[in-house]
């Protein structure tokens, strides 16, 4: 196990550094940068070396997955935050605002009003980011770029959630960096401080355009066998 525990502190540490180092590179970067460690499809027994290691922030796909591996590991590790960072079905609402800290992912006007209620009905007011689909994509979710800024507005409004800032994947195969740039835009009309956005081949690039919370996961566990 301390092998593990030093192989993950060394990922970690690696990453860190060029997070740093992109921050410190740029103009007007942001002042900090949240390390999103992204635990989709491993198991419990490869992410408690990260936990072990220091790690307290992750981010999580599915609901289901989450609700097998995180409440065994809670027991040791109670100062954990987690974030939904793939999409939700309104029917498991529920179940994502019992185990989750923070929701990335609102990206349409009933999801919007479902986790309203669920918030309400368990006493709770999570942070939450809107998901946009910064590069119109159907195969991907998120609001449309031109309705990002009055859907923000709705979700604060209408249904009174936190709305804390936007989260967008930019298309494969394109340079991510203009994608960024709007995304950052978008968050200025919106009046939200935080972005959501780059992965493990692309956050220095959003680091660059803002980005205060990074979702990197195959630099830090490495391959994925399953998506």
């Amino acid at each position: 196990m301390a092998d593990r525990v030093n192989s993950a502190r060394a990922a970690l540490d690696t990453i860190k550094t060029r997070m740093e180092k992109a921050r410190r590179r740029f103009g007007a970067p942001p002042e900090s940068v949240e390390l999103i460690a992204v635990s989709k499809t491993f198991d419990a027994d490869q992410v408690r070396p990260f936990l072990e290691a220091g790690q307290r922030v992750f981010g999580e796909n599915r609901v289901q997955e989450a609700k097998e591996k995180w409440p065994g590991l809670r027991e040791t590790f109670p100062d954990v935050e987690l974030h939904l960072i793939g999409p939700l079905q309104t029917n498991k609402a529920r179940e994502a605002v019992a185990l989750f800290d923070v929701i990335e992912t609102v990206d349409r006007e009933k999801l919007a009003g479902v986790l309203a209620e669920e918030m309400s009905r368990a006493g709770k007011r999570l942070p939450c980011f809107v998901q946009v689909n910064i590069g119109g994509e159907e195969q991907k979710a998120g609001i449309p770029v031109d309705e990002a800024v009055a859907f923000v507005a709705r979700c604060r409004e209408v249904h009174g959630l936190d709305i804390v800032g936007l989260m967008c994947i930019p298309p494969d195969a394109q340079p991510a960096g203009p994608y960024f740039a709007q995304l950052a835009g978008l968050a200025k009309l919106s009046g939200v401080e935080n972005l959501s956005m780059g992965m493990s081949g692309d956050f220095e690039t959003a680091i660059a355009m803002g980005a205060n919370h990074v979702r990197v996961g195959s630099a830090l566990f490495g391959r994925r066998d399953q998506i």
